[in-house]
Parts: C-alpha cells; sequence; structure tokens
C-alpha cells in the first residue's frame, strides 16, 4: 500500500462509511486506483478517516490500510423540524467543530493529493476540513439522490462522482456543472461467478435445472420482513423454482424447523444459509431472479450482473432511500418494487411472471443491464486523478 519513493506517490484520503454502503465502494476505489498507479510504476500512500464503530473501522485495518478517527455528530431526521432540535442531535452537532479541527490536523499532517468521501457521518468533518487545506475533495454519491453528508460537502467539492444519469437534475444548479456519471463501485469479484461451482461448493444437487433458481438474500444479518413472506410463500416458491435464502445467523434455526415440513421433493430444492461469504459471486451467477432489499450497493451489483430483481426496500433507511431506489429501477422496467405492507400474496404476484416467462425474464435482465455499470470503479479512479491534476 504505501509508496516506496515518495515523490512518485500519489496520497489519498479517504472518509466514509458507518454501513457497507459508504465502506465497500471506498475500499474498491482505493484497490482499483492502487492497481492503475502500479501499472504505471508509482506507489499510493492512503489513510482511511473513519469512526470508531463503524464498519470502515473494521474494514480499513483488516485490508492493510492505515485508519484513524475524527469525532463526528449524528444527526437523527424527523419530519417535524421540532424535534430535529433533540437533546441528541444538539448535543452531537456540538461535536462536529471538533471534528472539523481534528482532520483539519490529520489533512494539514498527511497533505494528500485528493480526499475521497463517500458519505456517512464521518465525511462531513473530514470534508470541509479537505476545503480548509485546499485539497481536492471528490464526492462519490451511491444512491439517487444526494444523501445527507454529500449535500452538505457539495459546495465544497471539486468533482461530485454519482451513481444514476438520473441523480443529475436532482443536484443543486451550482455544482451540476462539476457532476459526473461514473455508478458505483462493485467488487470486481462479484462479475467472475460461475453457476455450475454454486452448485458444487454448496451441495445443490438436489437442485431442479430445468427450473429457474431465486435467490433471496436481506443482507449480511438477514431481514426479519423478507424470511417471514418467503417462508410463507415457499411451499408456492419452490413448486415453480429452486431457491437459495440466505437468512440471516440469527433466523436459520426457525426455518430449517419450518423447512422441515416441507414435501421431499420440495424440500430438494430449497437450500438454506445463515450466511453467504465467498460463494457469493457463484450464487448470483446461478441465480434468475434475486428477492433483496434495495441498498446502493445490492442495485450496482444486480444491474451490473443484468439479475431480474424483486425488492423489498428497508423502509426505516436514511432518506426513505431503498424506496427511491426500487422505484428508480421499476420505473425503467429493470425490477420490481414491493411498497408498503408485503405479504406472501404480493410475492407470489410480483416474482410468479418472472418464473414462468422466460421471455419477461430476459427482457427485465436487458434492461438492468442497461444501468448497470460495471467499470464504475475505473470512472471514479479518472475523476480522482483528474482531480488532483487540477
Amino acid at each position: 500500500m504505501r509508496s516506496g519513493v515518495a515523490h512518485e506517490g500519489f496520497r489519498l484520503v479517504v472518509t466514509g462509511g458507518g454501513t457497507g454502503g459508504h465502506t465497500y465502494p471506498a475500499l474498491t476505489a482505493v484497490r482499483t486506483l492502487e492497481a492503475r498507479l502500479h501499472a504505471s510504476g508509482r506507489g499510493l500512500d492512503v489513510l482511511w478517516i473513519g469512526t470508531p464503530d463503524g464498519l470502515e473501522a473494521r474494514v480499513a485495518p483488516a485490508e492493510g490500510i492505515p485508519f484513524t478517527t475524527v469525532a463526528t455528530g449524528k444527526i437523527r431526521r424527523s419530519s417535524n423540524p421540532l424535534k430535529m432540535v433533540s437533546p441528541a442531535n444538539v448535543k452531537d452537532m456540538a461535536r462536529v467543530p471538533l471534528g472539523v479541527a481534528q482532520a483539519r490536523k490529520i489533512i494539514s499532517d498527511f497533505r494528500p493529493d485528493v480526499v475521497l468521501a463517500t458519505g456517512g457521518y464521518v465525511a462531513v468533518p473530514a470534508g470541509l476540513a479537505a476545503r480548509m487545506c485546499h485539497r481536492p475533495l471528490v464526492l462519490h454519491e451511491q444512491t439517487v439522490r444526494l444523501g445527507l453528508a454529500n449535500r452538505k460537502l457539495a459546495g465544497s467539492a471539486a468533482r461530485i462522482a454519482v451513481s444514476s444519469d438520473s441523480s443529475l437534475p436532482l443536484l443543486p444548479d451550482s455544482v451540476r456543472g462539476i457532476a459526473v456519471v461514473t455508478g458505483n463501485p462493485i467488487r470486481p469479484e462479484v462479475l467472475t461467478g460461475q453457476a455450475d461451482k454454486a452448485v458444487t461448493t454448496l451441495g445443490l444437487h438436489g437442485f431442479d435445472r430445468r427450473l429457474p433458481t431465486v435467490y433471496v438474500t436481506g443482507g449480511a444479518q438477514g431481514a426479519q420482513q423478507i424470511n417471514e413472506v418467503v417462508r410463507d410463500a415457499l411451499p408456492w416458491l419452490l413448486s415453480h423454482a429452486n431457491v437459495i435464502h440466505q437468512c440471516g445467523p440469527a433466523n436459520f434455526e426457525d426455518l430449517q424447523r419450518h423447512a422441515r415440513s416441507l414435501p421431499i421433493e420440495l424440500a430438494a430444492r430449497y437450500h438454506l444459509a445463515g450466511f453467504v461469504g465467498p460463494e457469493l459471486p457463484d450464487v448470483l451467477a446461478l441465480a434468475d431472479v434475486v428477492v433483496s432489499r434495495s441498498g446502493a450497493g445490492t442495485l450496482a451489483e444486480l444491474t451490473a450482473l443484468g439479475k431480474p430483481a424483486v425488492f423489498v426496500p428497508l423502509a426505516s433507511s436514511a432518506g426513505n432511500e431503498q424506496a427511491h431506489n426500487a422505484r428508480h429501477l421499476e420505473d425503467a422496467g429493470a425490477a420490481v418494487a414491493l411498497l408498503g405492507e408485503v405479504t406472501a400474496e404480493r410475492l407470489r404476484d410480483a416474482v410468479g411472471p418472472l418464473l414462468t416467462d422466460p421471455a419477461h425474464r430476459e427482457a427485465m435482465a436487458r434492461r438492468a443491464r442497461a444501468h448497470g455499470r460495471p467499470d464504475a470503479a475505473d470512472r471514479l479512479v479518472d475523476v480522482i486523478l483528474a482531480a488532483a491534476s487540477g
């Protein structure tokens, strides 16, 4: 990671995190930039500014990236402006100036060529400090609409990288001229999956390969809402498809008990997993349809792969982002969005046409692929290097 020759090294401060949606695109951008520089004989010096309790605090050190923290203030949102002035918000907002002072010292000492901010509360102090230290700030936005942190920083940015063409008209007029559509960087291994490998690795020998395969996931922790509607729809689902169900470790035993009551020929087509790890690219390669949440990272991966999807947005996501993401793809005919109360019957109505009509499934896959940007990490690296050279 560190450059052997100081004057040849590119210096990057990365800030952002809290969740995987902000952390993994930053990590992918770092790896892609490192490879690009290495190919031209240059090294990369990186410093990640994050929060001590966000996902980035585990990911960056595990990847060998130097990591430091600053004070941050989390804004608890409410549609009622009076509730925004809560004691907790006021207390947290008082921490922001301290975080800015800390970030200013870090950036002043490190002297980066560029500061890359990918969102989350921690990006605000580091992004403001970049401006104070006269360092180019590149914002990356994963969702259709600018998140709260990036909205605060937009006026300080040299470039704003967005993930979708439809983000451009939503930007303030004053910053539209510095916006570039890059897409949302995805882990390169996601694109290299092999369907047959999933069958071997997971022992899916009871699957009927003449039937489509559905991959159900609620993210690493699982999602109670998705698990329950899939459980209730399971006999019907398994009569039309094979199902790989990533349910989260806490829900595994309950669902396993339920699966024991299935007729044996249907049970053979059901693979339940608490967690899907390194085998995920192969599982996605095998899947004909995906049922999942609609976080920005998930959308980026599924569109890059051209996978028809039925999205069940997380209702409590920040700024209702997941519903906006899902609706955006549904409007383009590239997915189905299940908003509001989701029942087994509604899930059947959404998934049914995709399982029974291969032409419909292929048409949706084609439209999803049209929204995919598998080269997003390279495009973001182009923006970072352009910002460094003015």
